[in-house]
């Protein structure tokens, strides 16, 4: 029995260090795409902070809004003029650093197509929009802000409902389904960064530009991974050369 397993021993050490090999390779590999995003993200950080302190620029023509790249426009200063169609906003639920509210999205009708506005957070006691002073609908208004993109609906935010008319995310083509905005509408929306009006609410400026830059924690776990398969590699061969010292000494 022991003369039949014998030869199978250097076989699976042999299978064991291929596997090892392969595992670096692929440590190494998920180490250097990490690099490579990590510059990535601290290139984008670096180009939106740029476009938040930078003057605002006009909105761009409704011609081109669906040609907007995200890349390029994400939390672009803008400004748009028009007129705020208050009897159509709808209360977005809204987790601030003031506490719950709501984000008070509010769409703009300007000259060529309507943008919707988000004008910023209010209390719970605000919610009503009798509540709270607004400007004349009739009148025509600035907003300088940052174009944001929808949000999404997912693990941390929830779903929608239009029909019971209770909102959790800021998704203008289904604000705009849900009230009776003109065509054409905007996907993208205004986060505004000063009050309208001059009155308290709602607070404008609450937007948090935040981006996850965990890219160094996970390259560096990724080569942790591949020195450890390394020395794994080293303690097999070593293994194999005291086995096969013996062998050549007899």
């Amino acid at each position: 029995m022991t003369a039949q397993r014998a030869p199978q021993r250097p076989a699976r050490r042999w299978a064991l260090l291929v596997f090892l090999l392969a595992a670096t390779a692929g440590f190494i590999a998920l180490g250097l795409w990490q690099v490579e995003r990590l510059g990535w993200k601290r290139e984008l950080i670096a180009r939106v902070e740029a476009r938040i302190h930078a003057d605002p620029v006009p909105l761009p023509a409704a011609a081109d809004w669906a040609g907007l790249d995200p890349a390029d426009a994400e939390y672009l200063r803008v400004t748009a003029r028009g007129r705020l169609l208050h009897d159509q906003e709808v209360a977005v639920y809204a987790s601030t650093e003031r506490g719950p509210g709501y984000w008070i999205m509010t769409p703009m009708a300007t000259a060529d197509g309507a943008v919707w506005i988000n004008r910023g957070y209010v209390d719970n006691a605000h919610r009503r929009r009798d509540s709270r002073a607004r400007v004349d609908a009739a009148d025509v208004v600035e907003v300088t802000g940052l174009l944001r993109q929808p949000d999404r609906a997912g693990l941390f935010v929830r779903t929608n409902v239009p029909a019971e008319d209770r909102w959790y995310a800021r998704i203008p083509a289904e604000m705009t389904a849900a009230r009776q905005v003109p065509a054409p509408v905007a996907l993208f929306f205004i986060d505004d960064q000063t009050s309208i009006d001059g009155a308290n609410w709602p607070v404008p400026g609450l937007t948090i530009v935040q981006f996850r830059d965990n890219h160094l924690s996970y390259a560096l776990t990724w080569f942790g991974m591949a020195l450890l398969t390394l020395l794994a590699i080293g303690f097999v061969l070593r293994s194999e050369f005291r086995r096969s010292a013996p062998d050549a000494a007899a």
